[in-house]
């Protein structure tokens, strides 16, 4: 099994891609319960939607399912949000606070490291590399972490989430210019959009974002209802929504890669 692909480009952004993987190994499968099985807390067709939406933008790919390790939260167990519900390195529960493995058959401390070795480490190895690569090249790296989730998840946060979430960890992961410009372009869109809101950003754009160093980090959290036809399952891919979407994602990822370009100059 593929752990991560790369699609190579020449352009000054990476597209991070975590959580869209849906690889669950037999044994671990064997562990999981019905809710675990549904695997609902996909970024279900997240390289679709972005496939192609820019010209020569590197990709880097993760196959396996958050449910196996998290490809986007700190390998030491760290929590992104202290005091809020969320989900661990390896999650015990579902977005919607439901247990998902077996009675006795969480995964072990023992467990979890080999995941991390497995799994996590080799992302995050293949997104360095690219990272580094791309700086290399044009003297500046943009990683743009693309997430999508349910607008309507109770546990985790109140209400409808809006359409676009950007995060910069309060501007800390990038340029304020290219935070500033991102922000521009998706409030110029018909999507509901905020600027470190209920998520700013995971620990992919919190560990990588170091703009004094040439890289910078913005993550994109999405509301699934933009572009699918239903926030359920089959979790069926909406063309039309999609195609609407993507022209204004290309808008941002456009301007980013121009500002990010104007910074090395």
């Amino acid at each position: 099994m593929q752990v991560v692909s790369v699609q190579r480009g020449d352009s000054p952004i990476v597209l991070g891609q975590p959580h869209g993987g849906t690889f669950v190994p037999e044994d671990l499968a064997a562990s999981l319960n019905d809710t675990g099985h549904a695997l609902a807390d996909t970024d279900w067709h997240i390289n679709r939607l972005y496939e192609g939406i820019l010209a020569d933008a590197t990709v880097v790919q993760s196959h396996v399912h958050r449910y196996v390790i998290d490809a986007n939260r700190d390998p030491e167990g760290v929590s992104l949000y202290p005091g809020q519900n969320t989900t661990t390195l390896v999650p015990l529960t579902d977005f919607d606070g439901h247990p998902i493995w077996l009675d006795g058959q969480e995964p072990s401390v023992d467990e979890i490291d080999q995941r991390r070795q497995a799994y996590h480490a080799p992302y995050h190895a293949a997104l360095a590399d690219e990272l580094q690569r791309v700086r290399d090249r044009h003297g500046v790296a943009v990683l743009f972490d693309c997430h999508s989730i349910r607008s309507h998840i109770p546990y985790l946060f109140d209400g409808t989430l809006p359409d676009m979430n950007i995060g910069t960890d309060g501007g800390a992961t990038c340029s304020s210019k290219i935070e500033s410009v991102a922000k521009k372009f998706a409030e110029s869109s018909p999507y509901s959009t905020v600027l470190n809101g209920r998520f700013q950003g995971g620990w992919t754009t919190r560990h990588y974002g170091r703009p004094a160093e040439g890289i910078h980090a913005i993550q994109m959290e999405l509301a699934q209802s933009t572009y699918l036809s239903t926030e359920a399952a089959p979790w069926s891919y909406d063309a039309a929504k999609a195609d609407r979407l993507r022209r204004w994602l290309r808008d941002i990822l456009d301007a980013i890669q121009d500002t990010a370009l104007e910074l090395t100059q």
